[in-house]
């Protein structure tokens, strides 16, 4: 009979395999198995002691696999580190300087993929006025379309494209202000097109000066408004040309430009951000000193390199807007919008470079590193001590990973006519409109919808959260 027998372990055990088949009810079935089982040689007590080993071997990681997957799922969404050890350790530790984690039962919503969205654009290059042309992609002839039609995933949920009433019923009654350089104005035109889908707005600009426009939208008394501040510090042109012929700058790191810091305190949201101007050949001064600069090609001049620079304008510009809430000069939500990298391949800027992809990467295609690591690195870390340091209210833009994706959304030569004379003749740096920044303003509509809604802001503190979510 027990030859017969199937998933039952060896002959010896045949009494057990007999009383397992049998009808005895369960009580008895165990006393028998019992007495049984003390009467057993060394061997098949061995036999039963290796099977119920495997068992717990099987069984365990059943119940543990979940929590590593989640853990490890964790740990690769915060950190997107470049190859290298040591960028990985700086980077991480530049993570933990922002501030306490979320619970894993919310979603991180600036850690994802993009994924194929048929039902995308939302606005066109013709129904939107607010487009300059050298993000116009498609006026000047883009032959393909495909960049358009792409949406954010975040890892562990979704994210809802942009809802334009919605929007305007969170900021009604309220202000917003972009401050810094054209990157930033073109998160802002992206939003204007947005909100023109179901309103209009009105040019309530103090001049004519197109750096520092204001539209209203009177449906909702909402206002935006944009302070170009590229370098966020006080700075002039010293030389048209310098030595890489995009003129050579004087920047003041001590000193706020006033432009912007003069302005906020009637601004309920304030959006800074600054980046790819500091590039270019700058002369640092510190108390009216001369202490260095950045690419001047003087062999008398210690060049400390752009990220000496970079980071005082934004240690500069946290402190004046700790400052302004201290004082009750300003009351609003500050979000800073991080690096958004540039994706010339195949040469610099000046020396052939260009961006010709027609999809975005994968997150496993490619990492941050070089200097837009370190700039995102600097900002993480300027920003946590600001947080820590003042009385105003900051929230994390975390637009980075995701613009780190679309190689494929920047003008290259469609962002004005061919043959034209001007500097940027393959713009990698800025973003065709429609396109992958339209999601930056995803990103903002959600984050608004996490404060609570409309005034929920005022009074309230961030102690650096790096993530926004959803539950």
């Amino acid at each position: 009979m027990c030859s017969n027998v199937v998933h039952k372990f060896v002959a010896p055990n045949c009494v057990l395999v007999h009383h397992t088949m049998n009808s005895k009810p369960p009580t008895s079935e165990l006393q028998t198995a019992g007495s049984k089982i003390a009467s057993l040689p060394n061997t098949p007590r061995i036999v039963l002691l290796l099977t119920f080993s495997l068992v717990l071997l099987t069984i365990i990681p059943l119940y543990l696999f979940p929590l590593l997957a989640t853990s490890l799922a964790s740990t690769s969404s915060d950190l997107s580190s470049p190859p290298t050890a040591s960028s990985s350790s700086s980077r991480s530790s530049a993570i933990r300087l922002v501030g306490k984690r979320y619970p894993s039962s919310r979603c991180d919503i600036f850690r994802g993929e993009w994924v194929p969205n048929p039902s995308a654009p939302y606005y066109t290059n013709e129904s939107c006025w607010a487009i300059h042309d050298h993000q116009n992609c498609m006026k000047f002839g883009r032959p393909d379309n495909e960049f358009m039609k792409w949406k954010w995933k975040p890892n562990d949920c979704d994210l809802p494209v942009f809802n334009p009433g919605q929007f305007l019923e969170l900021v009604r009654g309220k202000s917003l202000a972009f401050v810094g350089d054209s990157v930033g104005r073109n998160q802002m035109q992206s939003l204007i097109c947005f909100l023109l889908r179901v309103t209009y707005s009105v040019d309530a600009s103090p001049t004519k000066d197109d750096r520092f426009k204001r539209y209203h939208f009177p449906t909702h008394n909402f206002t935006i408004a944009s302070f170009w501040s590229p370098f966020l510090v006080r700075s002039e042109e010293a030389n048209a040309n310098g030595p890489t012929r995009t003129g050579l700058f004087n920047l003041y790191l001590d000193e706020p430009d006033t432009n912007w810091t003069t302005q906020l305190s009637g601004f309920d949201y304030v959006i800074i951000s600054a980046g790819h101007w500091f590039l270019r050949p700058s002369m640092f001064y510190e108390s009216r000193n001369f202490v260095g600069c950045h690419y001047c090609l003087d062999p008398n001049v210690t060049d400390l390199t752009m990220h000496y620079s970079y980071r005082r304008a934004f240690r500069l510009a946290f402190r004046v807007l700790n400052d302004l809430a201290e004082a009750g000069n300003f009351r609003g939500l500050v979000f800073l919008r991080t690096f958004a990298p540039s994706h010339f391949e195949n040469g610099e800027w000046n020396k052939g470079g260009n961006c010709v992809r027609q999809r975005p990467f994968r997150s496993n295609e490619t990492r941050l590193d070089g200097y837009s690591l370190e700039m995102y690195m600097t900002q993480l870390e300027e920003y946590a001590e600001a947080t820590r340091a003042g009385r105003a209210q900051f929230r994390l833009l975390d637009t980075t990973d995701a613009t780190l994706l679309r190689p494929d959304g920047h003008p290259s030569r469609y962002g004005h006519q061919a043959g034209e004379n001007v500097t940027l003749y393959n713009d990698c740096v800025h973003w065709c409109l429609p396109g992958p920044i339209d999601t930056w303003n995803d990103f903002l509509l959600q984050m608004l919808k996490n404060e609570g809604g409309r005034g929920a802001a005022a009074g309230r503190r961030s102690w650096g959260l790096r993530k926004s979510t959803i539950k």
